[in-house]
């Protein structure tokens, strides 16, 4: 998480266009707003008074969050003493060291910002970057591998660990395929275009398919214009420093992603965090705002811009929008949504947590969002008014100095959308999108039935299982694998230190019987390991098994 005070960096972005954005000093646009409106303002308000019910956060015993700690400090302990008997020459040290000749130079390697790499995460390595050598759909297979000294090194022991279950990817969709029907047209551009572009856009890199693309996003989701990037994490990064700068102020969430947080640093602006998704906390910043200005001089901002996230990836909590958009109204401030786990995943037809809460595009100054979840490809896009597109067009780094999109990757996005617009003549993007809100229901209920703690909105397709305790963490992936569930486990310092979790991702392609067969397992290795904190009243096993049988196997 954030400091609510970050530094500033100096880099400041030069040659602003004059006709982006031009401002007063209540920060309000002097040009007109898009006038079309799907729905009044207030349309989304009892939307998200039910969305907001349907969080949960329950908090563990406290007797969990001391065992947490205690098994923090041993393992903390045992590390320094491991850290001695290097020292003494008890103990081989396999992590880069000084040279004694160099001892009076500046450091490359700090002892102590190692010391969780060296002595905790060593220790547990095996359960992540595991290599997988098959496409990465609902099963996958994975390349064995074995250590002969904890975890330093790996060698493969040329087996398989074939049909795991895939519960980490985010193939929300099930787009991430190799059918060789559904992908006849995306090898079809790789016979016309090739692999590669070799160029940037604003050079020789503009191809047909790339403003078809862009066309097509634009009309998905409802808004002027729309701008494509190869690269979905520098989306966020290049792009943010293009649209504020020093004397600009950004208002984020705690828990953004590092593609904002490092858009943020990079563009120069004051940075202020709000805690997660609490309106009184945000209100409280933008009121400060407005009355004191800029600290020292408390001239007004030039610009606030709020940053929140459509589904929050660790959380799998969803952004309180209509609440968001009204204070943002209120104050006249801008609005950046980023939708890198929401877009195609939640809304009755894809279009994100705009669709969710019903509330009009136009009222999200930016729109982000990612193609390598929901669609099966890589990057990222930008949309809103054709005048923000046209000035990001000239002036964001990653148009201006990275390669085109790859040819047959826009033909992937174009056709996954194309499906779930129902434009390829078939009614397949309508049923996945079905299917993926059923599976999601489904196996959080299920989950809430055996007495786990998990996180988020019942609507998100990312559910996070919590673990708490680091050994507990390890065996939770270990026990897992040998059931042939591949799972992403997550720990400290991604997450804070009492709620390491397990990371489920769930996805159209999921089957019934694959979801029961997780679910069996989970059941057993919660037992086993003593995962089940809850302490909510469980609702009865038949009463849940008729709410959500109804259409998973349509």
């Amino acid at each position: 998480m954030q400091n609510r005070n970050l530094n500033r960096l100096s880099v400041e972005t030069s040659n602003r266009s004059r006709h982006f954005w031009r401002l007063n000093r209540n920060g309000r646009s002097r040009k007109s707003t898009h006038a079309t409106s799907r729905q009044k303002h207030g349309a989304g308000n009892g939307v998200a008074s039910r969305q907001n019910k349907q969080e949960s956060f329950e908090q563990a015993p406290m007797y969990v969050a001391v065992c947490t700690y205690m098994g923090f400090g041993i393992v903390t302990l045992f590390g320094y003493f491991r850290d001695f008997l290097r020292a003494v020459g008890l103990e081989k040290c396999n992590l880069a060291q000084e040279r004694e000749e160099q001892k009076d130079f500046v450091p490359l390697y700090q002892d102590f910002e190692n010391f969780y790499t060296r002595n905790l995460y060593m220790r547990v390595r095996d359960n992540w970057n595991r290599p997988i050598c098959s496409l990465p759909g609902p099963v996958f297979d994975l390349m064995e591998r074995v250590s002969d000294d904890y975890n330093w090194t790996f060698r493969f022991t040329g087996r398989t660990i074939p049909n795991v279950i895939n519960m980490g990817s985010y193939n929300y969709l099930g787009f991430a395929e190799n059918n060789a029907d559904f992908l006849k047209t995306v090898a079809d551009k790789v016979q016309q275009y090739g692999a590669g572009v070799c160029s940037t856009r604003q050079e020789i890199g503009n191809l047909s398919i790339h403003e078809e693309l862009e066309q097509l996003v634009a009309n998905f989701l409802g808004v002027e214009s729309a701008m494509t990037f190869g690269m979905g994490f520098a989306t966020n990064s290049m792009n943010i420093p293009a649209l504020v700068g020093k004397g600009c102020l950004i208002l984020s969430d705690e828990l953004n992603h590092t593609s904002l947080i490092l858009g943020a640093r990079l563009s120069g602006a004051t940075i202020r965090v709000f805690k997660h998704n609490n309106m009184h906390s945000l209100e409280k910043m933008l009121k400060e705002a407005i009355c004191c200005g800029q600290p020292r001089t408390h001239r007004a901002w030039r610009k606030i811009l709020i940053m929140v996230e459509g589904i929050y990836s660790m959380e799998g909590s969803v952004v309180r929008l209509p609440e968001v958009i009204a204070l943002k109204k209120k104050y006249k401030a801008h609005l950046y949504l980023d939708e890198a786990h929401s877009i195609g995943a939640v809304g009755a037809t894809g279009r994100g947590v705009t669709e969710l809460f019903n509330v009009n595009p136009a009222d999200v100054d930016v729109m982000m969002g990612t193609f390598t979840k929901s669609f099966g490809a890589s990057g990222g896009y930008i949309a809103g008014k054709k005048e923000l597109v046209d000035y990001l067009r000239c002036h964001s780094h990653s148009a201006v100095y990275a390669s085109a999109m790859s040819p047959p990757v826009t033909e992937q996005i174009i056709r996954a959308i194309k499906c779930i617009m129902g434009k390829d003549g078939t009614t397949e993007g309508k049923g996945r999108i079905r299917q993926l809100a059923e599976n999601t229901r489904y196996f959080r209920a299920r989950l809430k039935e055996m007495g786990f703690i998990i996180y988020g909105n019942d609507d998100s397709p990312v559910v996070p299982v919590l673990l708490y305790m680091p050994g507990k963490v390890v065996a939770f992936a270990r026990e897992m694998l040998q059931r042939k569930i591949g799972v992403v486990v997550v720990g400290f310092p991604a997450t804070p230190i009492t709620e390491a979790r397990a990371r489920f991702c769930v996805s159209a392609a999921h089957t019934r019987a694959m979801l029961n067969q997780v679910l069996h397992h989970l059941n057993e290795v919660g037992d086993l390991l003593c995962l089940k904190f809850s302490r909510r009243k469980r609702p009865s096993s038949c009463s849940l098994s008729e709410e959500t049988d109804v259409g998973l196997d349509s």
